[in-house]
C-alpha cells in the first residue's frame, strides 16, 4: 500500500497574526515543504466556515472564546474566535506553503451547525469528509500527519485514521500545538502513541 502526507489546516488564521494563531505555527511550513516531494500523494485540509458558524464563540449568547459548550449533534466542545471564514484571507493556506505537490484539498467545517476537527469525519463522528475513501482509491494505506494544531485537528485526524485502519505516523517537528489547558498537548501525544501512532521527527521520514 502507498502512503500519503496530510498537511492539516496550515492556514493564515492559525499562524502568527491570525485570529486563532497557534504558537510558532508558521514553523511547520518549511518542514512540510521539505517532506512533500517524497510523497506521491499530498493532501491539505482547510477549515472553511460560513459566517455565524457553530464553532464561533460569537454565535452563542454570553459565550467567550476557549469556553467549553454543549453543542447540538456534536456534544461538548470548545468555542473559538471567528476564524477561517470561507473565502477570506484567514482561510487561505499559508503563502509560504508550496502547493505544487498538493493533489487534494479537503475543506471541512462547511456546515453552519457542525464543526469538523478531523480530516476524516465531522464532529458528529458519523459524517465523512470523503478523504478516507479518496485515499483508499489512490492506494494509500499509511498516512503521515503534519500541521495545526497537534492537540486538536491533528489529534482527531490521527484517531480517525487509526479507526479507519490506516497506519499512522505523526511528524512532530512538522506540527505545533496550542496546549490549552496546559499539559493537554503532552497527554494527547502520549495517548496517540499508546494507541498505535508512530511519533517521529522529519529526519526519520523515509
Amino acid at each position: 500500500m502507498g502512503r500519503a502526507l496530510l498537511a492539516i489546516d496550515v492556514q493564515n488564521d492559525f499562524c502568527p497574526g491570525g485570529s486563532l494563531a497557534v504558537p510558532e505555527g508558521e514553523r511547520v511550513v518549511p518542514v512540510i515543504n521539505r517532506l512533500a516531494p517524497r510523497f506521491a500523494t499530498v493532501a491539505a485540509t482547510q477549515d472553511w466556515h460560513p459566517p455565524g458558524h457553530v464553532s464561533f464563540a460569537s454565535s452563542h449568547r454570553g459565550a467567550s472564546p476557549f469556553q467549553s459548550l454543549e453543542l447540538p449533534g456534536a456534544g461538548r466542545q470548545m468555542v473559538w474566535p471567528v476564524h477561517c471564514l470561507a473565502g477570506s484571507r484567514g482561510a487561505e493556506l499559508h503563502p509560504g506553503l508550496e502547493t505544487a505537490p498538493i493533489s487534494l484539498i479537503v475543506r471541512k467545517g462547511t456546515r453552519l451547525t457542525l464543526d469538523s476537527y478531523s480530516a476524516f469525519f465531522e464532529n458528529d463522528r458519523r459524517t465523512p469528509t470523503g478523504l478516507g475513501a479518496c485515499l483508499r482509491e489512490l492506494g494509500c494505506g499509511e498516512v503521515y500527519l503534519c500541521g495545526l494544531a497537534t492537540d486538536v485537528c491533528v489529534y482527531y485526524t490521527a484517531l480517525d485514521a487509526l479507526a479507519l485502519g490506516f497506519t499512522v505516523d505523526l511528524v512532530q517537528d512538522a506540527c505545533r500545538g496550542i496546549d490549552v489547558p496546559a499539559g493537554s498537548l503532552r497527554e494527547r501525544l502520549r495517548e496517540l502513541s499508546a494507541g498505535g501512532v508512530r511519533i517521529l521527527d522529519s529526519s526519520e521520514v523515509p
